[in-house]
């Protein structure tokens, strides 16, 4: 079964695979996420304005329904993040470095917070 099959109203693919709340650009994976960080239906649609409060509902409801293939489909999506972020650092490892020194430099540069 693929997730989209269920509810092509709620949730479509992306080219590279990435489950989104149809018609916009949030993926299940940040609203599933957010969820289980604790953040409720209002606060998720707070950080997502451009889904309405019945959307994350929705998209909270087929999560619940259908737990077990959402996880799946989280489960893949982060083994396929990581092994995009292995091989972006192998083949950039000097960039790679440059960029968190500075990151590094900024930070241990940049003023408390009053």
């Amino acid at each position: 079964m693929k997730l989209n099959e269920v509810r092509p109203d709620l949730l479509s693919i992306a080219p590279a695979g990435a489950i989104h709340v149809a018609g916009t650009r949030v993926t299940i994976d940040s609203i599933v996420q957010s969820f289980l960080d604790g953040a409720t239906p209002e606060e998720i649609c707070q950080d997502f304005p451009v889904l309405a409060l019945a959307q994350v509902y929705d998209v909270l409801a087929f999560y619940l329904t259908h737990q077990i293939e959402v996880e799946t489909y989280l489960r893949e999506q982060a083994q396929v993040t990581a092994e995009i972020r292995k091989s972006l650092e192998a083949t950039h490892t000097a960039f790679v470095a440059s960029l968190r020194q500075r990151l590094a430099t900024r930070r241990s540069t940049a003023a408390p917070h009053a």
